[in-house]
């Protein structure tokens, strides 16, 4: 894996979508542990922005755009951990990367069995102060925009049920794609 400050390298955007409890941020962390990058977490940027009585809604995305932009700027790779539920949160991340001359990975964690997904929702307590965590019943009426690769760029599909095979995973997608 490359230096995440190599300047004759250009850096990478790692853009992690997925439903609440789908694992987004267990793979972030394992990531950013491996490579070095920068770790954003949308939750962190909109708990922060509701804190101010500010409403988070498209607000958070363009906060962390700013982030990562920033970033990516200095030579510094970048995870980002959002669910990006809706075309209208992912068509950011394209114009980030391009803004920076960075390559744009984007991978969607899943869960094809619904009870373990279950499981993980109602087992989850916050890990940011001040954050509240979706109830089952939150998660299942959340908009959710499925994939569409022509609108929404090219994502690697990403079986988090397992979460040292996932961070293999998409360490492999990281060094060919």
């Amino acid at each position: 894996m490359a230096d995440s400050k190599n300047a004759s390298i250009s850096p990478w955007l790692l853009v992690l979508a997925g439903r609440p409890g789908t694992g987004k941020t267990t793979l972030a962390k394992a990531l950013v542990q491996t490579t070095g990058a920068c770790y954003l977490r949308i939750d962190v940027v909109e708990t922060a922005l509701l804190r101010t009585h500010t409403e988070a809604g498209p607000g958070g995305y363009f906060v962390t755009h700013g982030l990562a932009l920033s970033n990516l700027c200095l030579g510094n790779n970048v995870i980002v951990d959002a669910v990006n539920a809706v075309p209208e949160a992912r068509a950011g991340w394209a114009e980030t990367a391009r803004g920076a001359g960075a390559r744009l990975v984007l991978m969607e964690t899943a869960l094809g069995d619904q009870g373990e997904h279950r499981r993980r929702i109602e087992s989850r307590t916050p890990d940011v102060a001040g954050h509240r965590v979706p109830t089952w019943e939150e998660v299942q009426n959340e908009p959710w925009v499925s994939w569409d690769e022509a609108r929404d760029g090219e994502r690697h599909l990403i079986d988090t049920t397992s979460a040292s095979q996932a961070r293999e995973t998409a360490l492999a997608l990281l060094r060919i794609v």
